[in-house]
């Protein structure tokens, strides 16, 4: 906020003066009274008449101003507070994101940013400018007489009372509602990004009736917002009409005593119903106000998440150049929040240019392994190490940009195909990514896209096959390891496994070519991507039950003939017998 204080006193400051300008005027209009009109002069009206019009014409530059000096400075707020929301999303930990709605995250960084603007550009200086308003009114109330005066004084009191009821309330049903906003939000997204499930399974009724009931929540909480808010304006109304009464009833009575002039009479009762305003407004702003605090206590949630995977306080300089020797020791990890380990023990030493095979039922710990190396995740104890040096100890930069990444769901943008190929290293040349597109046997069916590589593919990649995501997933990850000098580790989560058995065997003969001297570690649940690997791990339970190449383990581990078969006979006689094999790190 500080970049945008002064924009914020300035527009204040002319708010104020906008509010004044409005209380000189029924000054004047009293003088008048009591002046030219009272005495016949009509010759003395012309001087407060033109008065009248240059404090009009003052007021409407001040809010004209006011206006222009406060809209740019609110917009730059928000798209800095967007900037905030969204670098702060980047770097919380992957666990922190599977906990959070998709639709909260959009409703925050759009609905709730675009709260906080229209309260920096209009409601915080009309705060201001009102209580300058009421505090200057009131003084001069009690100037003309303090009988009116103190009558606006104590009108105030019940006004305070009435406005802190509906604090109370009005909060908690603008965070409630907030929320809920949040919640229809990740409903669309949801119903938009399966819909050919829902069309599928014949469920879009059910996902319609749904949404409808999750909108009539949300409608009920608007429609409570509305019965609060007139509650409020009813009370303050008619606090301000029987103000306006009795300061009429005494200024009568006074000017029947003598000790109050016609005119001072006018400037009084026209100032009072002036006021009137800012003490109705006083329900608005309220309102608006209650709005902006949630919007910054759901902003704030945000950015006060601990950020538990960064950068070390003294990191130290990966070995350059790599050899992309990759070593887990005695690691143990657990998900956040979990109750158990999902790995145990952990200890497995791949050597420089090795391709290590991961297989395991599903839940046995492959794709978390997979993931404490580029710290998608942090292990809960041992090390992860890439030549000796723990993870933990480099910039995430520096990791990352030595560790290339597929994952199975391939995840694809809104983008072209070359924005979505070159994510990792977006200076790629067209040479280089047309040979990672040959590599995933990916080149001829984006040469039949409309545009070729500049063929934007849609959200998610919904318009090309399972098999055509994965493919330019698995481009995206051997362009990264092709553009990048010496050692270098792939992570591999089975980017193969929406492809026929042809073109699979085509991608791995070219993967092995492109790969070479890299330090490969994958998933894998086919024989044929197993066979690819100089070793297999198999994983049971978290837990290293035997290592070693494709062809022994087919002959010594029941375990991995019965995983490679399709047949996970999970308490078979052979299992404990599995479980004693010595297998070599």
């Amino acid at each position: 906020m500080r970049p945008y204080r002064a924009a914020l006193f300035i527009s204040a400051a002319l708010s104020g003066v906008g509010m004044l300008c409005d209380i000189a005027l029924p000054l004047i209009t009293g003088k008048i009274v009591d002046g030219p009109i009272a005495h016949r002069d009509f010759g003395g009206i012309w001087v407060p008449t033109v008065l009248i019009v240059l404090v009009s014409a003052l007021n409407v530059f001040a809010s004209w101003w006011r206006r222009r000096v406060v809209a740019a400075p609110a917009s730059e707020l928000e798209v800095s507070l967007r900037a905030e929301l969204f670098g702060r999303l980047q770097v919380l930990p992957v666990g922190v994101h599977d906990g959070m709605e998709s639709g909260q995250l959009t409703s925050r960084a759009i609905t709730d940013m675009s709260t906080l603007r229209r309260f920096f550009a209009f409601v915080a200086p009309s705060i201001l400018g009102l209580g300058a308003t009421l505090g200057v009114g009131v003084l001069v109330l009690f100037a003309l007489s303090w009988q009116v005066g103190l009558i606006e004084l104590v009108i105030a009191v019940p006004l305070v009372l009435v406005a802190r009821q509906f604090q109370r309330g009005y909060a908690r049903a603008s965070r409630t509602a907030q929320d809920q906003s949040g919640h229809l939000a990740t409903t669309v997204e949801e119903s938009a990004q399966g819909i050919r499930v829902l069309k599928a399974f014949g469920r879009g009724p059910w996902f319609g009736h749904r949404f409808r009931q999750q909108a009539l929540g949300l409608q009920d909480l608007e429609l409570y917002k509305v019965r609060l808010v007139a509650r409020l304006w009813t009370a303050l109304n008619t606090l301000s009409a029987i103000g306006i009464a009795a300061a009429l009833a005494m200024g009568g009575y006074l000017v029947a005593q003598q000790t109050m002039t016609i005119g001072a009479l006018v400037a009084g009762i026209t100032l009072t119903t002036i006021l009137q305003w800012p003490i109705i407004g006083v329900g608005f702003l309220l309102a608006e106000t209650n709005h902006a605090r949630t919007a910054a206590q759901r902003f704030w949630e945000v950015i006060d998440t601990p950020v538990e995977i960064a950068d070390p306080v003294r990191p130290l300089a990966p070995p350059d150049p790599l050899r992309g020797e990759l070593c887990f020791e005695h690691v143990r990890f657990r998900f956040p929040d979990a109750e158990h380990d999902l790995l145990h023990d952990i200890s497995l030493r791949i050597a420089p240019g090795e391709t290590v095979a991961l297989v395991g039922a599903t839940g046995s710990g492959k794709s978390a392994l997979l993931g404490l190396v580029p710290r998608l995740f942090d292990v809960s104890g041992g090390a992860v190490c890439i030549d000796g040096l723990d993870v933990r100890s480099m910039r995430l930069a520096d990791l990352r940009s030595r560790v290339s990444v597929a994952f199975e769901d391939p995840v694809l943008f809104s983008a072209s195909v070359r924005e979505n190929i070159t994510l990792g290293c977006p200076d790629a040349t067209d040479a280089q990514v047309r040979h990672a597109l040959e590599v995933a046997r990916a080149a001829e069916f984006v040469a039949e896209l409309p545009w070729g590589l500049r063929t934007r593919i849609g959200e998610q990649g919904l318009s090309l096959s399972g098999g055509q995501r994965q493919r330019l997933a698995l481009a995206r990850a051997v362009l990264d390891r092709s553009t990048r000098a010496g050692g270098h580790i792939v992570v591999l989560d089975d980017p193969l496994s929406a492809l026929d058995v042809s073109t699979e065997e085509q991608v791995q003969a070219h993967l092995r070519a492109a790969l070479g001297g890299a330090t490969v570690l994958l998933v894998a649940h086919r024989p044929s991507t197993a066979a690819w690997a100089d070793r297999v791990a198999v994983l049971d339970e978290g837990r290293i039950l035997a290592i070693g190449p494709h062809d022994r383990l087919l002959e010594t581990c029941s375990r991995y003939r019965d995983l490679m078969g399709g047949e996970l006979d999970v308490d078979g006689p052979d299992r404990e017998r599995d479980r004693g094999l010595a297998y070599e790190h």
